[in-house]
């Protein structure tokens, strides 16, 4: 069989939700998109936020074919570039808002290292309030699902199960409610 017949049955496979495939794709490419992300001043967490969003996007157009494959590593390689670029996008708004932070403190007069930090944890505990603020906010079912992964540190298939989900269903729905937060905890900003 070659490589364009293989490539063809991957992408069926997807379109039914074939469950091996998506997560053989899905396990196979999250460490390159974390490395990249950790060696590109990310974290973990931050790696699987991207790296999720990437992939429901490639779900999404092998499913409305707007991907075609190439070879059977051109999939593996479109979804490296929308992460890629997902990540590249994030840090550039990242930069943004660093420069807008930065900008605010000019009128402080620092004058030793000890100011400097009293400042960061000033600036920290603000927006540990505003978080705080929009988690209260959210609707119960995210706060119970953002509960039982950030502060109860169970696993999403643990979560899943309570939830009776599936586990790419639980994970969508934590980056759900995470977009979420994200919006409330901003929108004061």
């Amino acid at each position: 069989m070659n490589t364009k017949t293989d490539s063809t049955q991957i992408i069926e496979l997807i379109k039914i939700n074939d469950e091996g495939v998506l997560k053989t794709l899905y396990q196979s490419n999250f460490y390159k998109i974390e490395a990249f992300v950790l060696k590109n001043s990310g974290t973990t967490e931050h790696a699987k936020d991207i790296f999720q969003e990437a992939f429901i996007a490639v779900w999404k157009n092998v499913k409305t074919n707007k991907f075609q494959p190439q070879n059977n590593h051109s999939l593996n390689g479109y979804l490296y570039t929308i992460s890629k670029n997902k990540w590249m996008d994030y840090l550039r708004s990242k930069h943004h808002k660093k420069t807008v932070v930065t900008s605010k403190l000019n009128h402080f007069q620092i004058s030793n290292t000890d100011s400097l930090d009293k400042h960061d944890d000033i600036l920290k505990e603000n927006r540990l309030q505003d978080i705080m603020e929009a988690f209260k906010n959210l609707g119960l079912p995210c706060k119970n699902l953002l509960t039982k992964f950030y502060f109860e540190k169970k696993s999403m298939n643990t979560i899943a199960e309570e939830l009776q989900l599936d586990a790419a269903s639980t994970r969508n729905k934590k980056y759900r409610c995470m977009q979420k937060l994200r919006e409330l905890a901003l929108k004061d900003n």
